[in-house]
């Protein structure tokens, strides 16, 4: 197939009868919540798509960062559901938001775990019914020059966590799933495959314990852009093949690797980061409403 540049496994399994060989899709509706689940079976299938074999569940609102707060609410709550059927009965979790914190478009993780309710370092009487949760955001490679997986690892091997849950933001190839679609699954996830630039895993091969990766694309390739642009443009009386060989002479070189992001990303990582937090945190402390919580965390 074709290389796509997307971290959504449900990108990567559509399209063709070719990618369903090995891979299982179901999708429902919840109001205005899509949920889709892609269950890749097979190793044959988990290298055809260059996913981990596992589940990948995609709940996609068209509104997600301007969500009304029953709305909101309730996208954080089956969020919080696919999080918590993943997770260990019990144990202690650490969660890890990834990216640079410097950069906007990439410090979804890191504002996720600052709304993180840690609850570690209590008292055994104010952690009463409480799951021990602690949170780090270790940077990335290059300001740091230390690699993530090894920070993480190390912190692992010290707190002995039950799981990880690892926060990062993701690439798209369809524009209108960015800031729109969370991605949560049990595979672990690979920082910085989206956009090229691949570094040491966080999984359960590399950690020894569970690691669920809890995601929203940020940026989509500008040749993707142009890609969809062509499609269009020559639709009428051109094959697709040859769009997509216009859009690859288009893509060489620099333009192939710039990345796009909304122009109000600030904005729009503050509101995302708010509702994964939230996600987390419910399904980490399901004896407590959302108000509860909230009241714990301020």
């Amino acid at each position: 197939m074709r290389d796509v540049r997307t971290d959504l496994a449900m990108e990567r399994a559509g399209g063709t009868a070719d990618n369903a060989r090995g891979v299982e899709v179901r999708s429902r509706c919840q109001g205005a919540i899509e949920t889709t689940l892609v269950r890749i079976i097979n190793q044959e299938a988990a290298k055809r798509l260059h996913k981990a074999q596992g589940e990948y569940w995609t709940l996609q609102h068209p509104c997600l960062p301007e969500l009304e707060p029953e709305e909101r609410m309730r996208m954080a709550e089956i969020t919080a559901q696919e999080i918590r059927r993943m997770l260990p009965a019990e144990g202690e979790v650490l969660v890890v938001g990834l990216g640079n914190r410097f950069m906007t478009a990439d410090a979804l993780g890191s504002r996720t775990a600052e709304g993180v309710y840690v609850t570690r370092h209590l008292k055994e009487q104010e952690r009463h019914a409480l799951r021990p949760v602690s949170a780090m955001a270790p940077g990335v490679l290059g300001i740091t020059g230390v690699e993530t997986a090894e920070m993480v690892r190390g912190v692992v091997e010290r707190v002995q966590p039950g799981a990880v849950i690892a926060v990062d933001a993701l690439a798209a190839m369809e524009t209108s799933r960015i800031c729109t679609t969370i991605q949560v699954t049990d595979t672990g996830i690979q920082p910085g495959s989206g956009v090229g630039n691949h570094r040491a895993g966080l999984t359960r091969d590399t950690l020894g314990i569970p690691v669920i990766a809890v995601g929203i694309p940020m940026v989509v390739y500008a040749s993707t852009i142009v890609r969809d642009a062509l499609k269009d443009i020559l639709s009428q009386g051109s094959t697709e093949d040859a769009a997509e060989t216009m859009a690859d002479k288009l893509s060489q070189g620099a333009l192939g690797e710039m990345v796009v992001t909304p122009r109000s990303i600030d904005e729009l990582v503050a509101h995302l980061a708010d509702t994964l937090a939230l996600a987390i945190n419910l399904a980490l402390q399901p004896a407590f409403t959302a108000r509860e919580l909230s009241y714990r965390l301020h």
